[in-house]
């Protein structure tokens, strides 16, 4: 193996070249398990923890390394253990908003070039939520891709594809079934050597089942199958998986649900059908909701926009500008906290003996 099979390239080399800080073996990061990495260097796969300097020096969660990163490795100590010293800067980075009540970024996956959003025409199929997978991944760098898996249970397929050819204009959509080995073939062109493919989607839609295929065995456990046509979640972790044929695909945890991080031109890119009928709205600041010569709902009279679309894209907007806000709130906190500590610090240094107040007489 080489570092080329694991995506490297000339653009990584001059990009290596460019950096500071220089010093380490690079490597990729190919799974995490909690502040352990499992980092393969193109001729072996060593583990490694990030340095002390780099959960000191990282303002933001999200700057720390992921799966799919490339990063700096110093020696292996005593305990076979290397240490990560650097994170290269990242092509493409698919992030959401950290679950709870703040505003935290949290990164899934780092330098995608492709991703499969899995979905199912079953119970799974959900037009709204692959609208948001759509904006999220376009935000990230990486190509979205549809794949509607377990075909052979589909009772009205042409149906549900024509929704969505509707509504995600210019996002490619597959329509594939492992089990009856329908449509797989289409998906081999993204299997390019260097080439790293993630898959997104809910638990038990069938991510780990085309993998395995792809791989030709059996590299991750899947569950058995409902009367519903629903798996089981079986993915605890995200990991890349290197293909015999090239190409890499990485595996996710099952996430029904993704809140958006920083997807305001990947959501006008997403929604471009509604972007292009607001341009020929009478009031340049029409809210598409009740206003006169509004051309977004005249398309949807006469039938060429769903209204469940508009629907949609102002509950993402009205999400953005939520998060926007929250977001500003929390750095101006953070500046007065950062500013009220430099005071204190000042009050202590001038209390101690020795320091000569230059305010008094």
């Amino acid at each position: 193996m080489t570092l080329e099979d694991f995506g490297w390239d000339e653009s990584w080399t001059r990009q290596l070249a460019a950096m500071e800080d220089t010093q380490g073996i690079p490597g990729r990061v190919i799974a995490q398990h909690r502040s352990e990495y499992w980092i393969h260097t193109g001729y072996k796969e060593i583990t490694a923890r990030a340095a002390g300097r780099l959960y000191r020096d990282s303002s933001q969660q999200a700057e720390l390394p992921v799966v799919g990163d490339w990063v700096l490795l110093d020696d292996a100590d005593t305990e076979g253990i290397a240490t990560i010293r650097n994170v290269m800067p990242r092509r493409s980075s698919f992030s959401r908003k950290a679950t709870g009540k703040g505003t935290v970024e949290q990164v899934m996956a780092a330098n995608l070039d492709t991703v499969w959003i899995v979905t199912t025409f079953g119970n799974d199929f959900n037009p709204p939520r692959l609208e948001r997978y759509v904006s999220m991944v376009a935000e990230s760098g990486a190509v979205p891709v549809i794949v509607l898996a377990k075909a052979d249970l589909a009772e009205n397929p042409d149906t549900q594809l024509d929704i969505l050819k509707n509504r995600l204009t210019g996002v490619a959509l597959r329509s594939v079934s492992t089990l009856a080995q329908i449509g797989l073939e289409p998906l081999k062109q993204y299997l390019k050597a260097g080439h790293t493919i993630g898959l997104l989607g809910s638990s038990g839609v069938g991510k780990s089942t085309l993998i395995n295929h792809f791989a030709g065995r059996e590299v991750l456990q899947t569950g058995e199958v409902r009367e519903d046509g629903s798996g089981r979640h079986t993915t605890t972790h995200r990991e890349l998986i290197l293909l015999d044929t090239g190409g890499l695909l990485l595996d996710t945890p099952g996430m029904r649900e993704l809140q958006l991080w920083n997807a305001d031109e990947s959501l006008e890119q997403s929604f471009s059908d509604i972007e292009e009928l607001a341009a020929s709205c009478r009031f340049s600041d029409c809210a598409h909701e009740a206003e006169p010569g509004c051309a977004v709902l005249a398309a949807i009279k006469s039938g060429d926009l769903a209204e469940e679309r508009l629907l949609n894209f102002r509950k993402l907007a009205q999400e953005l500008k939520y998060l926007h806000r929250k977001s500003d709130v929390r750095a101006n906190m953070e500046e007065q906290r950062r500013w009220k500590a430099i005071s204190k610090a000042q009050k202590r240094y001038n209390q101690e003996p020795g320091v000569k107040n230059s305010g008094k007489r």
